[in-house]
């Protein structure tokens, strides 16, 4: 487990990054790399819209975070993908799945809206092929046994868990920011989120941004040595899908891209119609949640909605790149590049009417 990190600014930030990400390429070379990057994609990525058939012999491999996908395509009888998938990498963090493309273990990853940012940053270019939108919060803020924090704006000279290349990183900027406190005014600790339970357990930080599934088991655990939640509204908008562009270059393979987007989307309308089969087979038999933690899980779900225009996803994604910038966390940019617009609507036009924004 890192060490808990003093208050950071500036080039501090940078400094960090680099390490907690897993970057290759040095600090001083990762500004240049981005815009060279960006240019580069913009150049050479396809205009032709994918092919409506997969070609014959077509593989990816696709993230799928602890099972969900596949989970989701066996209960809802979806029948079999029109290509091969080789591997389903249990990869659900940001970082690692830039990483995981980096290495070329990866085509198509789902992420929220700020790990694309993180890998323009780094300076590798992928692209955005799918989004739903998220309307209600997926974190809540769990505090460490023992603490007297009750309010976001109690998160002041406090220690706080922040993995910026995740989702867990912007909610907790915009909670920040929406209670007026500076990153200066609280003492942010470089962790990815697979660490948080246990630095919360140890009291390495006071604050951690826990995912909903998450915090019942925590506080079932530690609430009666002072541990709590603490809700706000703050949401992280995009739930998306994204591949390399070098993996969207290739007609083939953009082809079974397309194809797999309205598989994704039908999957999370499936899981969002039967929750109780999914608490059954999903959270009670492979996370060993109890029936009733399942089920207070599932209360707080989001309907899924896919928009068929991506204009208020491109504008929240540049709000996040923006707050970023301002916390020297990333180089300013406008994010129109880290989307493929030959995907846009295929979510969309693969749900009913009341699943689309």
């Amino acid at each position: 487990m890192p060490p808990a990190h003093p208050s950071l600014s500036g080039v501090d930030r940078r400094l960090f990054l680099t390490s907690l990400l897993g970057a290759t390429a040095a600090v001083a070379g990762l500004s240049g790399c981005a815009d060279s990057s960006a240019a580069a994609g913009t150049k050479s990525a396809s205009t032709a819209p994918p092919a409506d058939k997969v070609p014959s012999g077509t593989s990816l491999k696709i993230s799928s975070y602890q099972g969900v996908q596949q989970l989701q395509f066996k209960l809802a009888k979806f029948g079999r993908l029109p290509f091969t998938v080789t591997d389903w990498p249990n990869i659900g963090a940001g970082p690692d799945a830039i990483n995981a493309f980096r290495a070329k273990s990866l085509d198509v990853a789902n992420n929220a809206g700020i790990p694309p940012i993180q890998a323009h940053f780094q300076g590798y270019d992928a692209k955005i092929v799918a989004i739903n939108v998220t309307r209600k919060p997926n974190y809540l803020f769990a505090t460490k046994p023992g603490s007297d924090i009750r309010t976001v704006e109690d998160f002041r000279g406090k220690k706080l868990a922040f993995s910026q290349g995740q989702a867990q990183g912007v909610v907790l900027l915009r909670a920040l920011k929406k209670a007026g406190l500076k990153y200066d005014d609280v003492n942010l600790v470089p962790l990815t989120s697979n660490q948080f339970l246990t630095a919360l357990q140890a009291g390495q930080v006071d604050i951690a941004p826990l995912a909903n599934q998450q915090a019942p088991a925590y506080l079932k655990q530690y609430e009666s040595k002072g541990a709590r939640a603490i809700t706000t509204d703050v949401v992280d908008l995009l739930n998306l899908l994204w591949a390399p562009a070098s993996v969207l270059a290739d007609e083939a393979k953009a082809a079974a891209v397309a194809a797999y987007i309205p598989y994704w989307a039908k999957g999370q309308v499936w899981q969002y119609e039967h929750p109780d089969v999914w608490n059954r087979e999903f959270y009670v038999k492979t996370q060993n949640l109890t029936l009733a933690q399942a089920e207070s899980i599932t209360a707080l779900a989001n309907k899924p909605l896919f928009p068929p225009s991506w204009a208020e996803s491109i504008r929240w994604e540049q709000e996040t790149a923006d707050l970023l910038a301002e916390g020297g966390f990333v180089k300013s940019f406008k994010v129109g590049s880290l989307f493929d617009h030959r995907f846009e609507g295929i979510a969309a036009q693969s749900v009913p009417a009341e699943y689309r924004s």
